[in-house]
């Protein structure tokens, strides 16, 4: 437990120092007009009262990846502490911030525009359709998970087929990616923020009251993975795709824009998009501290169920045994709602970015229906691969984890470009890192993982420095050449 404390205490001050030192670096100007009051249309760009946009932006970032790939990440033992930590703090929420820092500053530009803007129009292309795809992808997982976790609660929810589950929340992304985004997202999102937050307190007291005996930092960051029966998987690159949203995800930097086109001063950005990010850390550090109770501390045996179970099967099992039945309901809906509230999101900033490239004006409704149905053709038909195939879930989770990093990689270097550009010295040092080591992250699995060529595990690290050495070497060749 103190290794899990030591964590809490650091994420806070990390969003008050570091968080105040990369501000400064981007200099918000707070009389300088946003978005939701230049291009107000009633639709996308509305200005919101900020406690509403930080609930929004949280949901939107949240999804399953705090709690689904904390519970995973927490069987690479202590380790997972220190990614979610210094990822967040350092990569994660300063790829947050600036992404929807920029956004703010270019009219509330979608991810593909500031990507082309900085990295180049034929990299704007690439991006958008990879982006596309990865907000399809986003949406179907989204409308699966949830759909599992509601069959399997116990009375009436469980009578109800997962299919139809699945086709309600379905029907539910239809509707919020057509309405204007204060007709359902700004009104029923505090409510959702609500229940994940107290499903996270929740957690967190009960951790004080029982203080069980969690795997400490200096227990060694080695073997854990083999303990919890996944294998000799290696932490690196394995760990740093298994916990995405937690630490650092490119599906943030899709998300930003849409509340970047609801601010309305440039010095809300700080809490909005650093301050969710460094909440979503929290949110995972505990549930990696409760899974590593579930894992190494007798919990499973506890509760019921066992070391083999998936991370809906330990949401459900640690919820209901801990909180009781009040509580239980209140933190599934909370786990529900995380990846409904991501998934709805991820349809509309699709739309958008669609509709930025083909300059469609998104007021008429015709115009959203003309984007909106093919992307929920496209989607149906992944939902259907995923139910009709025994493993297609598994199979969809591991590209969607590694595209999400590859986009955080794409964002990081755009970023770090426009830091360049700006003549802010040496500034461009707070994200050339952590894009190269991102760089090395996405590499590295993509070339020794199944779902990508396979090569042996071994060569991960040495093809992860190589990766890491080769990008800043292009970098700074690049930035010489200007």
């Amino acid at each position: 437990m103190i290794s899990f404390l030591i964590s809490i205490a650091a994420l806070v001050l990390g969003y008050f120092l570091y968080g105040a030192f990369v501000e400064k670096v981007f200099g918000p100007d707070p009389k300088r007009a946003t978005p939701a009051i230049e291009k107000a249309d009633g639709v996308d760009f509305i200005a919101m009262p900020t406690w509403k946009v930080f609930m929004i932006q949280f949901l939107n970032i949240a999804g399953t990846g705090p709690i689904f790939g904390a519970i995973m990440g927490a069987k690479f033992g202590p380790a997972s502490y220190l990614w979610i930590v210094l990822g967040c703090i350092f990569a994660g929420a300063v790829h947050d911030y600036l992404s929807g820092m920029l956004s703010l500053r270019h009219g509330g530009a979608g991810l593909p525009e500031l990507v082309g803007k900085y990295l180049g129009k034929g990299t704007k292309n690439v991006m958008l359709v990879f982006i596309i795809f990865l907000m399809v992808m986003v949406g179907t997982v989204f409308v699966y998970s949830p759909a599992i976790i509601l069959h399997g609660m116990p009375g009436f929810c469980s009578g109800i087929p997962m299919i139809v589950w699945a086709l309600i929340i379905f029907a539910y992304y239809v509707v919020a990616t057509l309405l204007p985004i204060d007709k359902i997202i700004g009104r029923i999102y505090p409510v959702f923020a609500f229940a994940l937050l107290f499903m996270a307190a929740a957690l967190m007291v009960c951790l004080f009251v029982k203080w069980p005996s969690l795997p400490e930092l200096w227990d060694g960051l080695g073997g854990w993975n083999e303990k919890a029966g996944i294998g000799a998987q290696p932490i690196f690159p394995c760990l740093f795709i298994t916990i995405a949203c937690g630490a650092i995800s490119g599906f943030h930097a899709t998300q930003s824009p849409l509340m970047a086109r609801c601010m309305k001063n440039e010095k809300l950005g700080r809490p909005v998009f650093y301050g969710s990010m460094i909440t979503e850390g929290l949110v995972a550090l505990i549930w990696a501290a409760v899974s590593s109770w579930f894992f190494f501390d007798g919990g499973a045996a506890a509760v019921g169920s066992d070391g083999a179970a998936s991370a809906p099967a330990v949401v459900s099992s640690v919820s209901w045994a801990w909180l009781g039945l009040l509580g239980g309901v209140l933190a599934i809906l909370g786990v529900v709602a995380a990846p409904i509230t991501s998934g709805d999101t991820a349809f509309r900033s699709a739309r958008l970015i669609i509709a930025e490239f083909l300059h469609l004006d998104q007021k008429p409704i015709r115009n959203r229906l003309l984007i909106a149905v093919p992307l929920f053709v496209a989607s149906g038909l992944l939902l259907w691969f995923n139910i009709a195939n025994e493993n297609g879930f598994n199979v969809i989770w591991r590209y969607f984890g590694w595209s999400n990093q590859t986009l955080a990689v794409f964002t990081l270097w755009t970023i770090t470009v426009y830091l360049t550009r700006s003549k802010k010295g040496m500034w461009y040092l707070i994200t050339l890192v952590p894009a190269c080591f991102m760089t090395a992250v996405s590499v590295s699995f993509i070339l020794v993982d199944k779902v990508g060529f396979g090569i042996n595990a071994a060569a991960a690290p040495g093809i992860g420095l190589a990766a890491f050495a080769i990008s800043t070497f292009l970098f700074y060749l690049w930035k010489y050449k200007k």
